[in-house]
């Protein structure tokens, strides 16, 4: 793995601008929730709506979450790296997996958008977008800061 050491600028580079992409996606995609409960189901609005979230979820943040794996595991390879006896890897990384659950949620609730069977409010998505606003910063901790 002694040859990732010369990539490892672009695979972090790249790393984070995956990163970006996917925050973008799980921070809009539950707003966009927000204002799709107060369109009536089969209106043109909701099916607007549909469109959009669906876009938003398969061409920019699974691909950018796919990337953000794939791109992150090679980092976690490079040699030295990561000190594996340190704490704060475990913290993120689990963090990280909540990310990937709450983004598996996302992808659910779009399917019952487009079955119109939502059964949440507004506030339940005004809520949940607070999720990933709260993981992304104590992951952002951890690889900065490393507090253990």
């Amino acid at each position: 793995m002694s040859f990732l050491i010369g990539l490892y600028p672009w695979i972090k580079a790249i790393h984070i601008i995956a990163v970006i992409a996917w925050m973008a996606g799980l921070l809009y995609l539950p707003r966009l929730y927000v204002y799709h409960c107060a369109a009536p189901a089969g209106s043109q609005t909701s099916e607007q709506f549909k469109v959009m979230e669906r876009r938003l979820l398969k061409q920019i943040m699974t691909p950018a979450m796919i990337t953000v794996w794939v791109l992150g595991l090679l980092l976690a390879a490079t040699p030295g790296v990561i000190d594996w006896t340190a704490g704060w890897w475990h913290v993120k990384l689990l963090l990280v997996l909540l990310m990937s659950g709450f983004h598996g949620a996302l992808s659910r609730w779009r399917r019952d958008f487009l079955d119109d069977r939502n059964p949440r409010s507004q506030r339940f998505y005004r809520i949940a977008n607070e999720i990933p606003t709260v993981l992304m910063i104590v992951i952002v901790i951890m690889v900065v800061v490393k507090p253990f």
